[in-house]
């Protein structure tokens, strides 16, 4: 393996496949490994070098699957281990590299460990969890990651945290046994030749144990705790036993050195820009995003990563066609006006943005075909735990993809979806597109081919007030028109690429071009 290939995840594309919703092979409306096996083609045609794979373990699923009561199998609403085994296998025969998705953070009650632990005030695996006395009041009034309470009370009365549902008790990560059973799940994964670990919450492992209140300007009780990096040490030690495998870390962090700490050297090889997805549609915040992001990274030798959407947000078609085009948790977007031209627009532009950048690149599954959010879903259709807690699904960006056909389920299912699809989705089918030089997935798989001739380097150029513009190497560059009306295209060779039409040698607003110099 040559030293580019063994650091395949530092300039890679990587799709997120969220399995419920890609493809169903046998008939119930829920995706399943099968169904992935048999579209493998299509993620062969856009070009991605890995899959990121969202929890397939056997789950109550009360959060989609991150509620895991097995790592070591897989759920059989998607399949077998078996099946897994020939994924990962034939992915490889495409060129196709496979990242599993691990929850350290927490377990499911149905877990084991948690069943002994809860029919049991004095069975061992109590001590893997975060228990506490019987009370008439909860321990702290600590704010779940879902809002709400996070304890909850065992049968015999004591308490027991979780920081996201009562169905996700948290381990204790200063028991051994639960750093040890972690460290062989990563090598169960690795032996069966997953090529990278994507760790959910990967920030929130470790608790104060004096469990005090949040206050403010004063170090936060469970996120982002020194002893965290320890872990991520033990892990790195474990991913270096073998060859050219990546841990990728979800980490929400404002703060750019806490966040970069996750990336020393002998920690994780790549974590979530979470600053560039939620960024405005602004050319200054962008190329304040840029720089804060490239800067920093550099700093520790790590890459860059440039993520748009993912299945906990909302579609970026959605939001960049709202007047406030960033995004948070503490931002409820749904139900505010969207302009859907606007936001594909938009959209096209970030795609070639996004894949012009150093580092590597992810693309959530629908990304490529300019889907945008279902914001239609009836209230008792909803899955998702945290519209009771916070009054915001994320069920509308977990929309099953359209394949085929002018009406639903588009070739996902010969059933009902488990979640419903717009009837405006008959354009925006892989079988529609396909083949149309205008369309969303022609313009993803020309920019993932066209990405592999972009040259090393980076350095802004300046066009002028609200425009975006910068080259790598000698020979490229991207213009990104951000301004409020078109903008004179720099001396160039060739266009290679353009995000939307031209105006002669005009550039439009919201529009992105790649050029050869």
């Amino acid at each position: 393996m040559s030293a580019k290939d063994s650091e395949w995840w530092r300039d890679a594309v990587i799709y997120q496949v969220y399995p419920r919703s890609f493809a169903d092979s046998d008939g119930d409306g829920v995706g399943d490994i099968d169904g992935i096996r048999a579209h493998l083609g299509h993620l062969r045609d856009l070009g991605v070098d890995a899959i990121w794979m969202s929890p397939w373990y056997p789950s109550p699923m009360a959060d989609a699957g991150y509620d895991v009561a097995d790592f070591r199998d897989i759920d059989p609403v998607f399949g077998t281990l078996e099946g897994a085994e020939a994924l990962i296998a034939e992915a490889h025969a495409a060129g196709i590299r496979m990242i599993v998705d691990i929850v350290p953070n927490h377990i499911s009650s149905e877990h084991p460990w948690f069943k002994a632990a809860i029919a049991s005030p004095d069975a061992p695996e109590r001590d893997y969890f975060w228990f506490r006395p019987a009370s008439d009041r909860m321990p702290t009034g600590w704010t779940g990651e879902f809002g709400g309470t996070t304890w909850s009370k065992a049968p015999d009365g004591s308490w027991y945290l979780h920081l996201f549902t009562p169905e996700q008790p948290d381990l204790n990560w200063e028991h051994p046994d639960v750093r040890a059973e972690f460290e062989d799940i990563l090598r169960f994964w690795f032996d069966r030749g997953a090529d990278g670990i994507r760790i959910d919450s990967a920030a929130l492992l470790f608790k104060d144990t004096a469990f005090p209140e949040v206050q403010d300007g004063k170090p936060h009780p469970f996120h982002d705790l020194d002893a965290v990096h320890d872990v991520y040490r033990a892990w790195r030690r474990v991913a270096d036993e073998y060859q050219g495998r990546a841990l990728i870390g979800e980490v929400w962090m404002p703060e750019v050195e806490r966040f970069t700490n996750y990336l020393r050297p002998d920690e994780l090889h790549a974590a979530f820009n979470f600053d560039f997805l939620g960024c405005a549609w602004d050319p200054y915040l962008m190329r304040a995003c840029i720089d804060r992001t490239l800067d920093a990274h550099a700093k520790i030798g790590a890459p860059p990563t440039w993520v748009l959407s993912n299945h906990d947000v909302t579609r970026h078609v959605t939001r960049y066609g709202r007047t406030d085009t960033t995004f948070s948790f503490e931002n409820n977007l749904d139900g505010t006006p969207v302009d859907l031209e606007l936001g594909t627009r938009r959209a096209r532009a970030a795609a070639l943005l996004s894949l012009s950048l150093p580092g590597s690149t992810y693309v959530y599954q629908g990304e490529e075909l300019g889907l945008w959010e279902n914001e239609n879903i009836a209230e008792d259709q909803i899955h998702d735990p945290m519209y009771a807690r916070r009054g915001h699904t994320r069920d509308g960006c977990r929309v099953p993809l359209p394949w085929a056909g002018d009406e639903p389920p588009y070739g996902f299912s010969t059933a009902t979806p488990w979640l419903p699809q717009p009837a405006e989705w008959k354009d925006r089918t892989v079988q529609a597109q396909t083949g149309d030089p205008s369309s969303m997935l022609e313009l993803y798989r020309s920019a993932i081919r066209l990405r592999r001739t972009q040259e090393a380097g980076f350095a802004w150029s300046d066009l002028g007030d609200g425009v975006l513009a910068w080259t790598r190497g000698d020979h490229f560059a991207c213009v990104l028109n951000l301004s409020g009306a078109p903008v004179p295209l720099p001396e160039h060779q060739t266009i290679l690429l353009a995000s939307g039409p031209l105006d002669g040698d005009l550039l439009p607003q919201d529009t992105a071009v790649w050029l050869r110099l």
